[in-house]
């Protein structure tokens, strides 16, 4: 494997921390893991999983993808928390990577449709749960918040009223 597929993209993660950061002044060794540790550490065990599956069992060990998918995507999850310091709102994307993994199965396994009320439920909770804090986020620090609510509530109830049921 060529190094430069390696350090390019943790280089390019590197410049645009340092560059869009307003943190400490000194960056050591110890900022760089404390920011970075999924993308150093989760996300190439998640890769490794897939990197099995994909080339090293034929594709007959479909179960390998099951924890490549759950761990790519909580590294992804936890990198973006890291980086804009967002757990309070990305947290949904944990039970999000359970539905990856499941789906993964479920695609590249033997389609059990079974496989497919958890894969469902897991991505309807994990939506679900981002759009509420998300949204709950947004009206809090949104000044006018209040008043846009009131104003979007009355809007879909007149809207409502005011539509014509269409006839099939």
């Amino acid at each position: 494997m060529n190094t430069r597929t390696i350090f390019g993209p943790l280089l390019i993660l590197l410049g645009a921390y340092l560059l869009f950061s307003n943190g400490p002044e000194s960056y050591g060794p110890g900022t760089i893991f404390g920011y970075f540790w999924p993308t150093l550490f989760v996300i190439p065990l998640g890769l490794f999983f897939h990197w099995m599956y994909f080339f090293m069992t034929n594709r007959r060990g479909v179960g390998l993808l099951v924890p490549g998918g759950v761990l790519l995507t909580a590294g992804l999850v936890c990198q973006i928390s890291m980086l804009f310091d967002s757990w309070a709102y990305t947290w949904p994307g944990f039970i999000f990577a359970a539905a990856v993994g499941l789906f993964e199965l479920y695609w590249f396994g033997s389609r059990n449709k079974w496989l497919l009320i958890p894969i469902n439920i897991l991505t309807v909770l994990s939506l679900l749960f981002f759009a509420v804090f998300s949204i709950g986020s947004f009206m809090h620090h949104l000044t006018l918040g209040r008043p846009f609510l009131a104003v979007a509530v009355i809007l879909i109830g007149a809207l409502m009223i005011v539509m014509r049921k269409r006839e099939v």
